[in-house]
């Protein structure tokens, strides 16, 4: 789970994980806060790799006391039109790829929805209302077809 607050930027080449595909969004990224009183500054590295990429907002004192979400997670649901198939990858007929994300608060989704990406087109075909969310997507996306590529 990535921090809401957490607006990714670019890839961290350098990160200090055991297993960089495993975080949140497909990889280490460096990137700024958007939490009230610290929007626009930039984190340590240590607290890009312990908070920021990995961590619920709770955990961190940047992180406002009164906020909607603590967290964010995303997963690939099947290629649409495959609702009935139980691939999750991205198979030669997949055009368009789901994304489902859930916003959690205290351990439990408050939010969730299902982003759609047009593969043919390179594309988005609806998008979040939250920039924050919709930039994490935007990065979880990118890693994950890197990865099969």
């Amino acid at each position: 789970m990535a921090c809401p607050y957490f607006m990714p930027v670019e890839k961290i080449e350098n990160g200090n994980w055991p297993h960089p595909a495993r975080l949140p969004l497909g990889c280490g990224w460096n990137g700024h806060c958007t939490a009230p009183g610290h929007e626009q500054q930039t984190p340590s590295q240590d607290v890009l790799e312990a908070f920021c990429n990995l961590g619920y907002a709770s955990s961190c004192g940047w992180a406002p006391a009164e906020r909607q979400w603590d967290a964010v997670r995303f997963a690939v649901a099947a290629p649409m039109g495959g609702r009935d198939n139980a691939k999750t990858a991205i198979d030669s007929h997949a055009r368009v790829l789901r994304l489902n994300y859930a916003c959690e608060r205290d351990n439990r989704p408050v939010a969730h929805g299902e982003l759609a990406y047009d593969l043919s087109q390179a594309a988005w075909l609806n998008i979040h209302a939250d920039a924050r969310i919709q930039k994490m997507a935007e990065c979880f996306l990118e890693s994950y077809l890197k990865k099969r590529a």
